[in-house]
């Protein structure tokens, strides 16, 4: 078992200027972010930052193209450190510039994952609560010349430190605060039921899963799609720890599952997650009903307040309070596709899969794809 290990310091703020007074930033630190973000929280501060805003590159997810548009924009600056303030797809980004030497196109990572180094320093601002990937090491690009998510993964991707700012989510439109916090949910219950878990990574799984779930539970039963900002804090730490874990002991095979729905239907990677979570829990059930699934179950129990043996549907429910689960053909999905799909995960994420509850042959992978179609 790979010893537990937290790389980059996390520290909190309760406003970004704060941090930015603190970390001293200044003309040799890019801040790669997003205009909506930029211009009503950090242009007032006069900071005299470079700037590079990722939507002049594409919309959505993170794709090849996409990062190397951004990384020929960057050849001809100079700047030390990177400041990545955003969710998902600029942490992503700013792992790739992180370690991209200035002749470096995607494609050159992926050939030379293994012995890249880190070029500059990297600061991370989290703006959503989910993904918790300002604590790990990997970026998830769309690799759309080869019609697959994959992971550059290196010791040299993660942040030199992890800034936490609640000030940050205000912003936050009630639909990306759900899928944001359904992922960061799901990466605590695929690191706690991981092989790869340990008692550490447990440790902050199972505080995740006890900060999300009465919080969310409070802001579905307040009924008001702002109510979750009161907890914007929890949210934000939750999705903290979840990283934490994940980074130690990996996703699995909603992952794996949720990246052809994703990438292919362009659904965001929370809502395509929260499709297959039920999906392959159920078969993790109906394979090895005895395990460690029974303790997450009295984790689930405990912190909900039902018997364990309704622990997971107390679960489900509960998650379709915050986002309806739709079934996969809501998206656009065909069935002639579903064999496909069950192709591709086992052809390229057998680094998930190998993190899995049980073992899942390819036909039990099809068979997900049908029950949540």
């Amino acid at each position: 078992m790979k010893a537990f290990a937290l790389v980059p310091s996390v520290a909190e703020y309760a406003e970004f200027a704060d941090f930015a007074k603190e970390a001293a930033l200044g003309a040799k630190d890019l801040i790669l972010t997003n205009e909506y973000i930029y211009e009503p929280v950090i242009a007032k501060l006069n900071l005299g930052c470079q700037t590079l805003f990722q939507e002049k590159f594409g919309l959505g997810e993170p794709t090849d193209v996409m990062v190397d548009a951004i990384l020929d924009e960057l050849r001809a600056k100079e700047y030390d450190r990177i400041i990545a303030v955003g969710g998902g797809t600029i942490i992503d980004i700013a792992k790739v510039l992180a370690v991209a030497k200035s002749e470096d196109k995607v494609d050159d990572l992926y050939e030379r994952m293994t012995s890249l180094t880190k070029v500059h320093p990297l600061v991370i601002v989290p703006t959503t609560c989910g993904t918790g990937s300002e604590v790990t090491n990997i970026s998830i690009i769309n690799r759309t010349t080869k019609g697959v998510k994959q992971g550059i993964v290196s010791p040299a991707m993660f942040a030199d430190e992890a800034a936490l700012i609640p000030g940050m989510l205000m912003s936050l439109p009630y639909g990306v605060f759900a899928t944001s916090s359904i992922d960061a949910m799901i990466h605590a219950v695929e690191s706690y039921l991981s092989p790869n878990a340990c008692p550490l990574s447990e440790m902050f799984s199972e505080q995740a899963l006890a900060l999300i779930l009465p919080c969310w539970k409070k802001a579905a039963d307040a009924g008001d799609k702002n109510a979750w900002k009161e907890d914007a804090v929890e949210f934000l730490r939750a999705s903290n720890y979840a990283g934490i874990a994940f980074g130690h002991a990996g996703c699995a095979a909603v992952h794996a599952l949720s990246y052809p729905l994703g990438g292919t239907h362009h659904v965001a990677h929370g809502e395509s997650n929260q499709v297959m979570f039920a999906p392959v829990i159920k078969k993790y059930t109906a394979k090895q009903p005895v395990g460690k699934l029974n303790q997450l179950e009295a984790l689930i129990a405990k912190v909900l307040g039902c018997d364990e043996k309704n622990a997971l549907d107390e679960l489900y429910a509960l998650m379709d309070r915050i986002l309806v689960r739709k079934p996969m053909r809501e998206y656009g999905v065909t069935e002639d596709e579903l064999p496909k799909y069950a192709d591709s995960v086992v052809e390229t994420q057998q680094r998930l899969l190998g993190n899995n509850y049980v073992p899942l042959t390819r036909d039990e992978i099809f068979e997900i794809y049908q029950s949540a179609f």
